[in-house]
């Protein structure tokens, strides 16, 4: 694996062929962080969503390019961005196939964690990628595949320090408390970093690290 100072240096090359210099700033867990999934119905649900597949499809704008996916091959998870919903099927199916041999009981063992990842970028630049989409305001960030996967990688990191340092969240439960903490994890099932529907809250823009655990307790 590639050191973080290997990655950085990836991304201030990429800056100067021309990838806007979003970088992460800090994630944060909130109430919106745990929810429970009771159902594959409820499970798919969430996966077509998140893969903008199926009912969901329309939520598949010229941003979606820019979300970074996790697809497991022979049981291993592979990272990337994906061209087409047909690929974005795949994986679907990939995780459908991979549910039979996992056999989750749906019994307070399957979670969706959201973490939002807040973002530096000077107003200048926040300005020039500020458009409107669907008659919403938002933001189109132009990142090379390097650059992205590398801004993917800073979340990722972040998250597992949070982890590691077995940071308290104010509000949280014991066992959402243990689920930030990584306890009791038996497998990681799905994960996706949504760079297309970037926010602005209180002048900081922010992007969804959504990850599907399913847990041993």
């Amino acid at each position: 694996m590639e050191s973080m100072r290997d990655v950085n240096r990836v991304m201030e090359r990429e800056i100067k062929k021309g990838s806007s210099p979003l970088k992460l700033d800090h994630i944060e867990f909130g109430d919106y962080s745990y929810q429970e999934i009771m159902s594959q119905e409820k499970l798919f649900e969430v996966l077509t969503y998140l893969l903008r597949i199926g009912d969901f499809k329309q939520y598949a704008g010229k941003n979606i390019l820019n979300n970074v996916y996790m697809d497991l091959r022979w049981k291993k998870p592979v990272f990337k961005r994906t061209k087409t919903a047909m690929e974005r099927n795949n994986i679907f199916v990939t995780i459908r196939r991979y549910l039979k041999k996992l056999k989750p009981q749906y019994n307070g063992d399957v979670y969706l964690e959201t973490v939002r990842c807040y973002f530096d970028i000077s107003q200048e630049n926040l300005e020039k990628c500020r458009y409107t989409y669907q008659g919403n305001e938002t933001y189109a960030f132009l990142m090379s595949d390097k650059y992205i996967m590398a801004l993917y990688t800073h979340c990722l990191m972040a998250r597992k320090e949070v982890a590691m340092q077995g940071m308290q969240i104010e509000g949280f439960t014991e066992k959402e408390c243990g689920m930030v903490k990584f306890e009791n994890v038996r497998d990681v099932l799905f994960q996706v970093l949504l760079l297309d529907n970037v926010k602005l809250e209180d002048d900081k823009v922010y992007a969804e690290l959504c990850t599907i655990f399913v847990f041993r307790w």
